[in-house]
């Protein structure tokens, strides 16, 4: 059951409102069995008063569908009755509280969760305002017409319930306010209303509440932090496995809460509210539909041993200990925050791994294969025009470069000019493309393919997957000038292995549309190297047989060798060459060649 807005707002984004049940109405959250009827005016300015008293408390969410019981003078969310999606006009609901409530409240959401077949609940979510605003109303009449612009109510959110700041309140702070300024201006009346406001608002909450055990460490945490902004408990704590937290106010009325964190083995943290959301955000498309599970928490600086905050204005936040593993949230131009995982290495296959290879046994095969799990793919696919322009760029993309390569340093030029779509694997949700060298018989020397998958039932994530084959080597002698080896180098394997996954990762997608979508799981480039050809004795030979691996040293004689990198999709040149290093020697040390490093790779391709 969550326990603050964040966890609400993560049960309803995954559709979960039945997770909601057993909560109490409370300074976050409010629920309506019936949607507003906003054509009543009396109906339309409590919906106002409701959103208003919202906004000048920090933020919250109104969910319709949700009928409570009384329980110990509480209301207490009791039954997921759903409402009917024509008796929601999201155009209505901004249209009246534009006219209704001044300045107009920023970012309201309105959404709708709950699985097919079951009860459908709407939700109105008020986030965070920004500092130093005030939100009033027109005082209610319950009448037609416009609301009169001569008339101020200021709502505010007092525990389970919306009031009015009484009268004779307004009018001290009104006097305070001349006295203060010498004329009631609307900056000193603010500035004044909401301090009473948030004195009004008291939950009655302490430190640690909801976690007895841990209720002295929290408050300590508090105490640690409360000179930097840490003010009085917006919520009860929780807990996420080992990690405690809890939702605090800011000490600065109007300034953006906090989410105290505080895991096992480090220093509490504290995290702007908005921050907190975009950890949410970013976590809530996993799979497994648990946000910090899988994108984890907070690391604090290297070598910190004190509290910290993660302020509003942060621009990133390194996390870690969820199963996606180290990543860092990293705040883009416009404002959105995108996750992306810290480069690690593996020797974890997905599904894909040898798709596309049936039927083939190339001497040698040098591939790339990219997963990208990203979240709400539906609407992805491969128009014709991206078609197009796809076709018109393999031929001087970095894997027709690659392999013209290959061929150059032998002597021969080879472009690799001519592209051909497969006869079959081509669709409006996949493509296969082949570029092929063939000696004066026609017999295959050197091929070039680039792939793509949208996901499937058995295959969640799109998969890209670009790779040069060394079909037949003496067909590719013949090809060459005379006395050329067709034995590879590792730094050539290097090379092409560089430019394979340039293409897979950032070529492909783009036949997609360069798609601005959140992860479900971490992006993934597999990295493999394979002699395939079997000797007439039906066994297939060593690796080394094709390709030099004399720069990783000694080691066991294998038909392949793979390793998979962690890491976002788009590096930099320089960046991709030296991740690919690594791996390839993290790679040989696990396949036996455990005197492999990165001084010898450097070498090869100085």
């Amino acid at each position: 059951m969550p326990m603050n807005l964040t966890g609400a707002l993560a049960a309803l984004d995954t559709h979960q409102p039945d997770a909601l049940l057993g909560l109490r109405e409370s300074q976050w959250i409010d629920v309506k069995k019936q949607p507003y009827q906003l054509s009543a005016p009396a109906v339309a300015e409590e919906f106002a008063k409701d959103v208003a008293a919202f906004a000048n408390a920090g933020g919250g969410v109104i969910v319709l569908g949700i009928a409570t019981r009384p329980e110990h003078g509480a209301e207490i969310l009791d039954q997921v009755l759903g409402v009917d999606p024509a008796a929601v006009n999201g155009d209505q609901i901004r249209k009246t509280l534009l006219q209704r409530i001044t300045p107009a409240v920023r970012g309201i959401r309105i959404g709708w969760s709950g699985r097919e077949d079951e009860p459908q609940v709407a939700f109105i979510h008020i986030p965070t305002q920004a500092p130093g605003q005030l939100f009033v109303v027109a005082a209610p009449t319950g009448k037609n017409g416009s609301p009169r612009p001569d008339t101020v109510a200021v709502p505010i959110r007092d525990g389970d319930g919306t009031h009015w700041l009484p009268r004779a309140e307004i009018q001290q702070l009104l006097a305070a306010g001349v006295r203060a300024s010498g004329m009631p201006t609307s900056q000193a009346l603010a500035a004044l209303v909401r301090e009473a406001a948030a004195e009004t608002r008291s939950d009655g909450l302490r430190v640690g509440q909801g976690l007895a055990a841990r209720e002295r460490e929290i408050r300590q945490a508090h105490q640690e932090l409360a000179a930097q902004g840490l003010g009085e408990p917006a919520g009860e704590a929780w807990e996420h496995g080992t990690t405690a937290l809890q939702d605090f106010h800011h000490s600065q009325p109007g300034m953006p809460g906090w989410v105290l964190c505080l895991v096992a083995g480090r220093p509490p943290v504290a995290v702007a509210a908005p921050i907190w959301q975009a950890i949410m955000d970013a976590g809530r498309t996993d799979v497994g539909q648990d946000a910090l599970a899988a994108i984890g928490f907070p690391a604090p600086p290297a070598a910190g041993r004190t509290p910290w905050l993660v302020e509003a204005d942060a621009q990133s936040l390194d996390l870690d200990r969820g199963h996606w593993g180290a990543g860092r949230l990293v705040r883009s131009e416009n404002d959105a925050w995108r996750w992306q995982p810290r480069p690690h290495f593996s020797l974890h296959q997905g599904r894909s791994a040898t798709a596309w290879t049936s039927g083939q046994t190339p001497t040698l095969r040098l591939r790339v294969v990219v997963n990208l799990p990203w979240s709400g793919t539906e609407t992805l696919e491969i128009t014709k025009p991206r078609r197009q322009q796809l076709e018109q760029h393999l031929p001087f993309s970095a894997l027709a470069g690659a392999m013209t390569m290959l061929s150059r340093r032998r002597g021969a030029n080879l472009p690799a000019a001519q592209w051909k779509r497969t006869t079959s694997g081509n669709s409006s949700r996949s493509l296969a493309y082949t570029c092929t060298l063939a000696d004066p018989d026609g017999t295959p020397a050197l091929r070039a393919a680039a792939m793509l998958a949208l996901p499937t039932t058995m295959e969640p994530s799109v998969v890209t997957c670009a790779e040069i084959l060394v079909d037949d080597q003496q067909a590719w002698a013949a090809l060459l000038p005379p006395g050329c080896t067709t034995r590879l180098t590792l730094e050539e394997a290097q090379a092409v292995l560089c430019e394979a996954w340039k293409t897979a990762a950032e070529l492909l997608p783009e036949a997609l549309g360069t798609p601005d979508l959140r992860w479900s799981a971490p992006p993934t480039g597999e990295l493999r190297l394979s002699s395939e050809r079997p000797e007439p004795n039906g066994v297939r030979p060593p690796l080394a047989s094709c390709l030099d691996l004399t720069p990783f040293g000694d080691g066991e004689d294998r038909q392949g060798m793979a390793v998979t990198v962690t890491a976002p999709p788009r590096l930099a040149a320089g960046e991709r060459r030296d991740l690919l290093q690594q791996a390839l020697v993290h790679m040989a040390r696990l396949f036996g060649y455990v005197d492999a490093d990165l001084d010898a790779l450097h070498q090869t391709s100085a």
